[in-house]
């Protein structure tokens, strides 16, 4: 690829290739991520083989996409222009597909989105994705994330060039500042704010370090962006390293997401070729460069100071703040850290303007949120919203409602250190402030749905060993409160619980939450706060019914 030596030559570039776009030609997109756990690869070479046994590459081109969002139909696919959408597809379907559907126009009903025994081809009339406002996620699952050519024939690169056309740090800063946008790992700390700090921060080297060790058991938001459309990353850390001063970024992504770090190593390359990373990017005197590092896996170090020692090659635990990152992170100087979600927030902001975006959402938490959605809920999958949006029109309108006859019990929102809403809390507006006042958190965006048949003490004590494996041991609250808090928890589950233990776990959770050193262990005692809180029955049924198994015989016997 020729490097691009001006803002004017991106431009150019991307005309040329709109000049080269087809409007006639039929794009059959599969997602090859996510889906690839359920075959979708063998579709797509099935695909390809059978285009290319009917002579067809002229008017049919496969696209390999990152996540579509609805996993319950995994495999799934689209077809453009028509908008048709097809789930769990075989390879078996293929030829079908083709002589039907491509040559002749025709839907195949079996693989249709079907919901109460109606058939809906279109994906434009399918409930999953009408209430959804894509931002994050406006390419993922449209765009072949290893081609650059495709994100920049979506405007991709343009808010970077916008800024480096035009705007002073100082601009981009109150840019975002002005949007609302706050921090998608789950404090919601104002990212504008974030930025300022380090701005201002004294330091001949700044560093800019994306955060995308997401470890809630469930959640694969962070991971289906960096699959899906790696390059709204990139270009977000580039507006981000513009306004904070910094040359040097780093993405620190789990080693579990072998896909993620390919298409993200493929993109910074791709970016590299053009110009886009790298010394005087568009010619006008910013550098900026970019390097992946893998994390072990340690829930942990989704904490930025135990993330930073992480990436110094020490052992990933947290240290006490102050001095906070902004003025002493990584190797000592200033360092920004934001989630992927955020910085893939950024390009729109930019592009469209902070009142576009400051429009979306509650007064005090803006734009989008993207929720993985799972559990015992029909359309399970990655779903983007406006904040504000309740919790019932994501479980139901959403994700379809509960399979079976069953009823709603309550939602686990923020991943294993969040808290448990029960149904009487369904039309919660979920923001930032809304949902910590029902005793959970926002966290990343995991959400996990429970039927009726769910045991929400068991819930507890799941999450609880999570948190307890988890804990890196290094402060006493964390290390010794999480162990008992799971040793009560599991004497319950067992029948051999305690009356006086209700009250010692609220204790230990209140302790635990206000004395450990990170927010591992200040959060990790809120799935039992929130069971108590909201299933104190539940807590009781099980500790009286070990004590009426312990009364002697005639003691419990029905008198005449």
């Amino acid at each position: 690829m020729e490097k691009l030596k001006h803002p004017d030559d991106l431009q150019k570039f991307r005309k040329s290739l709109e000049s080269k776009h087809r409007p006639d030609m039929v794009r059959i997109f599969i997602c090859t991520t996510g889906c690839r756990a359920l075959g979708a690869d063998e579709v797509c070479k099935a695909f390809k083989s059978e285009i290319e046994k009917q002579s067809l590459k002229d008017k049919v081109e496969i696209v390999d996409t990152g996540c579509q969002g609805l996993c319950a139909r995994a495999p799934v696919l689209t077809i453009e222009p028509m908008g048709i959408f097809y789930g769990r597809v075989t390879e078996t379907d293929v030829p079908e597909i083709i002589s039907r559907t491509i040559l002749k126009g025709e839907i195949v009903e079996r693989l249709c989105y079907t919901e109460a025994g109606k058939k809906t081809p279109y994906l434009r009339d399918i409930p999953f994705y009408g209430k959804q406002k894509k931002i994050v996620l406006r390419n993922c699952g449209t765009v072949d994330p290893k081609s650059i050519n495709e994100y920049i024939l979506r405007d991709g690169y343009a808010a970077i060039s916008k800024v480096l056309s035009g705007m002073t740090p100082d601009d981009v800063v109150n840019e975002i500042k002005n949007s609302g946008l706050r921090g998608r790992g789950g404090a919601g700390f104002p990212t504008g704010n974030k930025w300022e700090f380090v701005k201002k921060a004294v330091g001949d080297v700044k560093y800019l370090v994306c955060n995308g060790d997401e470890g809630d058991p469930g959640a694969f938001m962070d991971r289906a962006v960096l699959e899906g459309d790696p390059h709204s990353v990139i270009e977000g850390m580039l507006v981000g390293a513009y306004a904070i001063g910094s040359k040097k970024g780093i993405v620190y992504v789990r080693a579990e997401y072998p896909i993620a770090v390919e298409h993200l190593n493929i993109a910074i390359q791709q970016a590299k070729s053009l110009g886009l990373l790298g010394e005087n990017i568009l010619g006008t005197g910013f550098s900026f460069d970019l390097e992946i590092k893998m994390g072990a896996g340690a829930f942990v170090c989704g904490e930025e100071t135990a993330l930073i020692a992480s990436i110094e090659g020490k052992r990933g635990m947290p240290r006490p703040r102050p001095p906070f990152p902004a003025t002493s992170g990584l190797w000592g100087k200033p360092t920004n850290i934001n989630n992927v979600e955020t910085f893939a927030n950024v390009p729109i902001i930019i592009l469209k303007g902070s009142e576009f975006y400051k429009a979306i959402g509650t007064d005090t938490s803006k734009g989008t949120k993207i929720f993985a959605l799972a559990g015992n809920v029909k359309n399970t999958g990655l779903v983007e919203v406006p904040m504000g949006t309740t919790l019932r029109e994501i479980v139901f309108d959403i994700g379809g409602g509960i399979p079976g006859r069953k009823k709603f019990k309550a939602a686990q929102m923020g991943g294993p250190s969040g808290g448990c809403v029960p149904a009487q809390h369904l039309d919660l507006p979920i923001d930032y402030e809304t949902v910590k006042e029902v005793g959970a958190i926002m966290g990343s965006g995991g959400l996990i749905v429970m039927d009726d048949s769910t045991s929400m003490v068991d819930i507890a004590r799941y999450f609880m060993e999570f948190c307890q494996d988890e804990s890196c041991g290094k402060c006493v609250p964390c290390r010794i409160g999480t162990k008992r808090m799971l040793d009560i928890l599991t004497s319950i589950t067992k029948g051999q619980g305690k009356k006086e233990d209700i009250a010692l776990l609220k204790e230990l959770a209140e302790v635990t939450k206000s004395a450990s050193l990170c927010g591992l262990g200040q959060t990790a005692a809120n799935p039992v706060l929130s069971t108590i809180r909201y299933y104190l029955s539940e807590y009781e049924e099980l500790i009286n019914k070990k004590d009426a198994q312990t009364l002697p015989q005639q003691s419990i016997t029905t008198q005449p």
